[in-house]
């Protein structure tokens, strides 16, 4: 545990506490407010951040700026009087505040942990790391036991666990309470009023509990009843037609309350993101009828598709103010727990090394990612079942650096078909954002689709508040003093498909394009960006180009004495040669050469002795 100030960095657990109270943070997020602290009190640039955080990954510096506003604004800090984190513009952080170690936190046993660490072999698999928002979930179920109606949105991104965290809450109530489940369907759900109230309710009338709740809805709401096609036969003949929807709404309610103060009721709603507009309004009445009731509405949503739908945005928000209802966001797992997970879905307790490392960091700690991770890697046979009849457990065969970074197939295809969903233009605009990384700037996307970068900001801005595929993480001013706001996907997998699902020859002409912006952008400096332009040239299969500006990074690195750097990407140069013609590469061979050999010059006249050269530069030479 390490100690700053209120705050209490606890890496056994990776979140955060404050005054004893538990701080969930994103994995990203945390592992760079993680690396600060270990070095406090000392520059930590750019570089070695992204270095330490993303090994043999490029990443966009200016991802490094969305982390920081998110620790920022949870350690309520300012960047002009820091207390604790420095900006050094253009050089990197550093971590001002004193910190001592601690030993770690011992939280408390909750009840929903109690029950997640004896769940028998035969019940279903207990979940991972959400035994906070169970408890949660526990005490608002108390509070309805006690006569106060509750109404609670359970929120997060697609594969989080909203559903694994909703059954898990289901099975610790047991007998305690009856459970009905609506699932909100998209396409035709928004369309067929009341479609999960009328599921839930088929559900109730066929539970154990049925009897009570069709004698009820038989007495106090017939209408509903009928609709379900469970209306008794003396009442037939007497009920000719439903009264009016606002009527039919303030007798489900009754209904409801009636049959919850039998038994504790639970309504639960999953996608609430997809239901139609009558379905909001059951939610709502339920919500602000004042009476007591042993009623409990648990409902799911995804909060960038909720963005999207005004009226369930207005509603949760209108609820919340109010205190008529609560909110539980699930955060992406910590390291330990994707320990956890894992160990749970290979069946044993000892895993290969490094083998949480990578999934986490490919997954970014999503738990419905992590399985499509875990099981690419057995479809590859990185993963494989060791002994002869495969009962001394999982093994790793082969390097994970070695793993097809292709996104897992069903994973996909799961992305691919919410992509689909979207317009042609906002799928462009994505496709375009994808050709440079996690994180990308709104020139790029301009580049790419050869428009003004104003109007593409303005059209990315809008995307981002609709989707949860990508949001907006900041601006970055240009060397002519414009600014550029840029964004970041949702997850790796996302850019991924994006990528890949366009054709190769649109690809190159996108890379082409960006290259050269950013030759323009940094017209007079372009051997500051030389790398990054060469990726996009490689990319592309413009060798030459390449090959021009990996040379011109290279003597950049050589400026500045960064040697490794720059043999490096010598190194690179003559594996982008290989591409050439026979006599063009034996001219690149000849002039690297006369280059190796300044690098040589400037090596010895620096102070440090010989022996202090690097070996690999030192084969490096000789090889050539």
């Amino acid at each position: 545990m390490k100690q700053f100030d209120s705050f209490g960095l606890d890496t056994s657990n990776e979140c955060l506490w404050r005054n004893n109270a538990q701080i969930t943070l994103p994995p990203k997020p945390f592992a760079v407010l993680r690396y600060l602290v270990e070095n406090p009190g000392r520059l930590v640039t750019h570089d070695e951040l992204l270095d330490a955080l993303w090994p043999e990954t490029f990443v966009q510096p200016q991802v490094l700026r969305t982390y920081m506003l998110e620790l920022r604004k949870v350690l309520e800090d300012d960047a002009r009087n820091p207390r604790f984190i420095q900006t050094l513009p253009k050089r990197g952080y550093r971590f001002v505040a004193p910190v001592t170690d601690l030993p770690p936190v011992e939280r408390p046993a909750t009840l929903a942990e109690a029950v997640i660490a004896a769940t028998p072999a035969a019940a279903p698999a207990p979940i991972v790391d959400r035994a906070n928002e169970l408890s949660r979930l526990e005490a608002h179920a108390q509070r309805m036991a006690g006569g106060h109606r509750q109404v609670v949105f359970v929120t997060g991104e697609t594969g989080i666990g909203k559903t694994a965290l909703v059954d898990a809450f289901c099975r610790l109530q047991g007998s305690q309470a009856s459970v009905a489940r609506g699932q909100c369907v998209q396409g035709f759900g928004r369309d067929e009023a009341y479609y999960p109230v009328m599921e839930a309710l088929g559900q109730l009338c066929s539970s154990a509990d049925g009897e009570l709740a069709c004698r009820v809805l038989a007495r106090l709401a017939p209408a509903w009843l009928a609709a379900l096609g469970r209306l008794p036969e003396s009442l037939e003949g007497s009920f000719a037609r439903p009264a009016p929807q606002e009527r039919l709404l303030a007798d489900l309610c009754a209904a409801l309350e009636e049959i919850a103060a039998e038994k504790p009721l639970i309504l639960v709603f999953e996608d609430l993101h997809w239901a139609d507009e009558a379905t909001l309004d059951l939610i709502s009445a339920l919500a602000r009828r004042r009476a007591p009731a042993r009623l409990l509405v648990l409902a799911t949503f995804r909060p960038h598709d909720a963005a999207s739908r005004h009226r369930l945005k207005e509603l949760r928000q209108d609820l919340l103010m109010r205190r008529l209802g609560a909110s539980i966001e699930l955060a992406p797992l910590s390291r330990p727990a994707m320990q956890q997970l894992l160990a749970r879905e290979l069946g044993q307790g000892a895993l290969p090394a490094e083998l949480a490392e990578f999934v986490h960091r490919h997954s970014e700690g999503n738990p419905l990612f992590a399985i499509a991770v875990l099981e690419h890697l057995i479809a590859q046979g990185v993963l494989v079942r060791g002994g002869a009849n495969g009962e001394s457990g999982w093994r790793q065969r082969s390097p994970f650096a070695a793993v097809d970074a292709a996104v897992p197939g069903e994973l996909a295809q799961m992305i691919e078909l919410e992509i689909e969903r979207l317009g042609e233009r906002d799928q462009r605009l994505l496709e375009a954002g994808s050709l440079m990384n996690v994180a990308f700037p709104a020139w790029a996307a301009a580049a790419v689709l050869e428009e003004d970068a104003i109007g593409i900001e303005d059209e990315l801005d809008a995307l981002a508040r609709r989707l949860n595929m990508v949001k907006r993480a900041g601006e970055d001013e240009l060397p002519d003093g414009s600014r550029s706001a840029f964004y970041v996907f949702a997850h790796e997998v996302y850019r991924e498909v994006l990528y890949r699902r366009q054709p190769p020859s649109r690809r190159a002409k996108s890379h082409i394009r960006v290259a050269e912006r950013l030759g323009r952008i940094f017209a007079g400096r372009e051997t500051a960006v030389a790398r990054e332009i060469a990726i996009h040239y490689e990319a592309a299969g413009d060798w030459p180009r390449a090959a021009s500006a990996l040379r011109a990074a290279a003597q950049h690195a050589l400026e500045r004495q960064a040697l490794s750097e720059a043999e490096e990407l010598l190194e690179r140069t003559l594996r982008v040669a290989e591409n050439l013609r026979d006599a063009d590469r034996q001219a690149l061979i000849e002039e690297i050469q006369n280059e190796s050999a300044a690098m040589r010059q400037v090596f010895a006249a620096m102070p440090a002795p010989r022996s202090s050269l690097p070996k690999k530069l030192d084969d490096f030479w000789t090889g050539i």
